[in-house]
């Protein structure tokens, strides 16, 4: 069996206000850096994580500030992994809408999970669904 070696983590907590998204794009600039991620997986990740963020604060925790949201980056040989979890009560991430078909078309939600989904290589959705990871493969 191959262990993974971790070669890099980093975490970052915010309070759940729309303006701290700039606090994610930073630490996000800083891991890709450090890791020398190429530029399409850094874009694919950026926008990923901004919309798991930005759910996060919207719908998991209502913008309420006194609840965090919490951001850590595991980055191996094969893949860099983002964790996204709050305070909010969850929901069912299998019963999600494709904002694709014609009668969700117009609708406003659902799109960042849909996005999530489509940038990165694996999403998986912990617990009560308020710990979402995102997975990008590097090699």
């Amino acid at each position: 069996m191959q262990t993974t070696v971790v070669t890099m983590e980093k975490s970052i907590l915010i309070e759940s206000k729309i303006e701290n998204i700039h606090k994610i794009e930073k630490i996000i600039d800083e891991v890709s850096e450090e890791a020398k991620i190429n530029s399409e997986v850094y874009g694919k990740m950026l926008i990923a994580t901004v919309e798991a963020v930005n759910n996060s604060i919207v719908h998991g925790n209502k913008e309420d500030e006194t609840k965090t949201v919490k951001v850590d980056f595991k980055v191996d040989e094969d893949y860099i992994s983002i964790f996204i979890e709050d305070e909010g009560p969850g929901f069912n991430f299998y019963n999600v809408p494709d904002p694709t078909t014609p009668e969700n078309i117009e609708n406003i939600h659902g799109r960042g999970v849909y996005l999530m989904k489509h940038l990165a290589d694996d999403v998986i959705f912990h617990g009560k669904g308020n710990r979402v990871e995102i997975k990008f493969n590097l090699r």
